[in-house]
């Protein structure tokens, strides 16, 4: 690596972490202290307790997310398993076409269905349950999840399927003790991408929610809209928002890496 190359990294590096130190700087700042532009201050964790008393109220909103993005990916999981496992491996009519329409699904803005959802959910009397944000968010994650799945299920030899038959297995046999296994890298793969796009997910949760399932990306900007933009709140909340992911991307890193690299040769 020669000096400009360095430089250039060096200043990649400041552009991307700048705004993460100063946000982890201003969530352990006082009121008094947090306009001025200093790093040597006295830190202090008054602003996380403020963001977990009554009226800021975001353990509510920690809560809703985790629940919400917790069911996702317990049931997206198997059921993109299931469905990558039929789309590579069985015979049927239309498999081709159907597999085509699923991943274009992927192309619809976001915003040209939520008012089908939300009639439908008012309709149903559903708004503002975990319920409606949860079949919404699986509608969002499916398609990606059966192809990410169905790319490490193509990459399995046959011949490894064939002798676990040849012994007697069954179908579900195989897929439990043969595909989940070799494809396990690239089901955490889609399970992390599910997590995360949940966990972010803001317009849904901000149309189909108003009081008891409003999830922790609309529960910042609603009380940013209400009561003004009170900076050291905020990035505490930030901090909280981040940290989940962080340390559960750190946790499953190695499965995260081997399935993109995997994903990459097929």
């Amino acid at each position: 690596m020669n000096t400009f190359e360095a430089a250039v990294m060096i200043v990649i590096i400041v552009l991307v972490l700048f705004p993460i130190g100063w946000m982890v700087a201003t969530a352990f700042k006082s009121p008094a202290v947090v306009y001025q532009y200093t790093m040597w201050f006295e830190p202090t964790l008054e602003n996380f307790r403020n963001i977990f008393s009554e009226r800021w109220n975001i353990g509510k909103n920690i809560l809703n997310s985790s629940i919400v993005a917790i069911s996702v990916v317990i049931i997206a999981t198997p059921l993109a398993v299931g469905a990558a496992y039929a789309f590579s491996r069985l015979m049927f009519p239309l498999k081709r076409t159907m597999f085509q329409w699923i991943l274009l699904t992927q192309f619809i803005p976001a915003v040209a269905i939520v008012l089908p959802f939300y009639v439908m959910f008012r309709t149903l009397n559903l708004l503002d349950t975990y319920f409606a944000l949860i079949i919404v968010n699986l509608s969002g994650v499916l398609p990606y999840a059966i192809w990410t799945i169905k790319g490490f299920i193509d990459a399995i030899p046959i011949e490894a399927e064939e002798a676990a038959r040849i012994d007697g297995a069954g179908r579900f046999r195989v897929i439990w003790d043969i595909v989940v296994p070799m494809a396990w890298p690239g089901i955490m793969t889609a399970a992390i991408f599910c997590l995360i796009l949940t966990w972010n997910e803001f317009l849904f949760g901000y149309l189909l929610t108003r009081q008891h399932a409003v999830p922790l990306p609309v529960g910042l900007i609603s009380f940013v809209l209400e009561r003004g933009t009170v900076w050291e709140l905020v990035a505490a909340t930030g901090i909280i928002i981040t940290i989940p992911m962080f340390f559960f991307a750190m946790i499953i890193q190695r499965h995260f890496t081997k399935g993109m690299n995997l994903g990459a040769v097929r």
